[in-house]
């Protein structure tokens, strides 16, 4: 990009940064005289049994659905009453444990297996797995001038709203981008699915060189190489990694590809596909879900836990330091003051998470190799007494375990994945889930998805203006 290009685009966003200050303290008095007019009392929604979040009050998910897609459970039910088991998650039906041992054993990579699976529900056999790396190779390149027109035009520091840009930017190019048919709908999700580690990549580099003054280095995905190999091309100067990375950033895209069509983004793409809208619009909304920190942005928490206690606890090996540690969590006296320990619990899963479980395997076959296995049993010490201390003292009638967050951002860390990536690349991986989920929506849905909300507001006279 030539010198001047680059001194207008500093300038457009110092201009920006400029008028959003200036507007900043205005916007606050506005939202300080309206804040208690959307005041709704607590007792109002067990007044009306209004299930909060779509959820029972033990925290199980309002049905809303059905799905082929996936299935996640915890839990069985005997003489009418739940009793809390291992967790489960099957994708189309087979369990996780089998889909991954199945393509470890074999040394290969899963995740175009899995995807594969997710969009047809078969698995494939060689000769279709194989044309469909190849069609996945002839997807993944952006279109022409797409890094140069949108990516690098008005850079973000927040990677995921960079995504959601370049997603529904893809609309401009697509010759029939609003097209609903079942053929058009898995061609635009196999675009999109080949496409998004280059987007993620892609503009986390942007933002690196326009908003932090970094180099900037653009490396071509290879067609040879799988999407977890091609996310480290792109993302190294040197486009150099292990076979070791290589797999276990594999590994982490594929538990992390679907977790049930009751998860906050694959809800929203079943929601806004529901109104007929288009691929990309459905997409972005799923990204916006994503992007949220109660979604998406959980494995950033666990890091951002682990950097306060490696500074509150120097010594890693110090189990009196380190219940000292979590107990003050717990007690809302340390870190953020949340009353939370990141990385433990679950919407769903109560004894164990499948997925945590696997990951944390292989995390530590990773932490030899990059020599940190030390970190590595700071992190189980961590999990083996917060679940400890939680039984202990919260009651929980269900139990607790460490989640997947709790590993996959040590993972990244590892891999030298920078943090601002996290979150755009369990977007890679939940792509292939969001798009099996439009699918089945379009197949089978009539009717828009439209619950009904209470109202609760008092009847109010009109007051004329010049009685305000």
């Amino acid at each position: 990009m030539a010198k001047r290009e680059e001194l207008m685009m500093r300038h457009l966003i110092d201009d920006i940064a400029r008028k959003y200050r200036e507007n900043g303290e205005k916007s606050a008095q506005l939202a300080e005289q309206s804040a208690e007019s959307y005041q709704i009392p607590t007792e109002l929604y067990s007044k009306y049994d209004v299930k909060r979040g779509l959820r029972d009050a033990d925290g199980k998910g309002v049905v809303a659905g059905l799905t082929t897609v996936s299935q996640v459970s915890a839990s069985r039910m005997e003489n009418g009453v739940r009793i809390p088991e291992e967790g489960k998650l099957l994708y189309r039906g087979i369990p996780i444990e089998a889909l991954v041992d199945g393509f470890i054993e074999q040394d290969r990579f899963g995740f175009e297996e899995i995807v594969y699976l997710l969009l047809t529900g078969d698995l494939p056999d060689q000769t279709q797995l194989a044309d469909f790396h190849a069609l996945l190779a002839e997807y993944q390149v952006l279109p022409s001038k797409f890094k140069s027109g949108i990516i690098m035009k008005m850079p973000s520091d927040n990677i995921m709203s960079m995504m959601e840009k370049c997603v529904l930017s893809l609309h401009a190019v697509d010759p029939r981008p609003d097209d609903t048919s079942i053929e058009n709908v898995m061609r635009q999700s196999l675009e999109l699915i080949a496409r998004f580690p280059a987007m993620a990549v892609y503009s986390y580099q942007a933002a690196q060189y326009f908003r932090q003054g970094e180099s900037m280095v653009y490396h071509r995905p290879d067609p040879t190489k799988t999407i977890a190999e091609n996310f480290l091309i792109m993302l190294r100067p040197d486009g150099q990694y292990t076979k070791l990375e290589a797999r276990l950033l594999d590994l982490a895209l594929v538990l992390h590809a679907e977790h049930g069509g009751g998860n906050n983004s694959a809800f929203t793409v079943h929601v806004v596909t529901s109104s007929g809208t288009d691929t990309y619009s459905a997409v972005s909304a799923a990204l916006g879900s994503l992007k949220g920190p109660k979604h998406g942005g959980a494995n950033l928490k666990v890091m951002e836990m682990f950097d306060d206690l490696k500074q509150n606890v120097p010594d890693w090996k110090d189990e009196n330091a380190l219940r000292e540690y979590l107990r003050r969590l717990l007690d809302k006296e340390g870190f953020d003051r949340s009353g939370l320990i990141y990385g433990m619990g679950h919407a769903i899963y109560s004894v164990s998470d499948p997925r945590a479980q696997i990951l944390k395997r292989f995390a530590e076959k990773l932490s030899v190799e990059k020599d940190c296995h030390d970190e590595f049993q700071l992190y189980a010490d961590v999990e083996r007494i917060a679940k400890e201390l939680i039984e202990e003292k919260r009651k929980i009638y269900k139990g607790v375990c460490a989640n997947v967050d709790l590993y996959s951002g040590f993972v990244y860390k590892m891999l030298g994945i920078p943090t601002d990536l996290y979150t755009p690349l369990f977007a890679v991986a939940r792509i292939a889930g969001w798009s099996a989920h439009r699918l089945e929506e379009l197949i089978n849905s009539t009717k828009i998805i439209r619950p009904a909300y209470l109202p609760v507001s008092q009847p109010r006279e009109y007051t004329p203006m010049e009685d305000r």
